[in-house]
C-alpha cells in the first residue's frame, strides 16, 4: 500500500468544496471552475465526483470516500488526488 503525499487532506478532518467552485458533471467526470482563482480542474473519475460531492454532508474525508464507494485498497489514491484539489483551493478545510 502507498502512503499519501504530506499535502494529502487527513482522512478524519472534515472538508468542502471552495463557496466559489462550480461543478459541471460531465460524461467523462466533471469540469471544476473556481470563479476567484479563475482555475479549471478536470476530474476524470465518477468515484472522485462523488467523493468530491459528499464532502459537504460527510463528517470527514473518510465518510465521503465510503460513500462514493472508494474502497480501502483506493483510498491513497484519492486522498493524493483530494490533495491536489486542495492544493488549487477547489476544496477546503471545513472549519470546525
Amino acid at each position: 500500500m502507498t502512503a499519501p503525499d504530506s499535502t494529502a487532506p487527513d482522512l478524519d478532518s472534515a472538508w468542502d468544496l471552495h463557496p466559489q467552485v462550480s461543478v459541471r458533471p460531465e460524461p467523462f467526470g466533471a469540469l471544476l471552475y473556481h470563479f476567484g482563482t479563475r482555475k479549471l480542474s478536470f476530474l476524470k473519475d465518477r468515484a472522485l465526483l462523488a467523493a468530491v460531492q459528499s464532502l459537504t454532508t460527510a463528517p470527514s474525508v473518510r465518510a465521503a470516500f465510503e460513500s462514493a464507494g472508494i474502497g480501502a485498497a483506493d483510498v491513497p489514491r484519492y486522498q493524493s488526488a483530494l490533495g491536489t484539489l486542495a492544493a488549487s483551493s477547489m476544496v477546503i478545510e471545513r472549519k470546525q
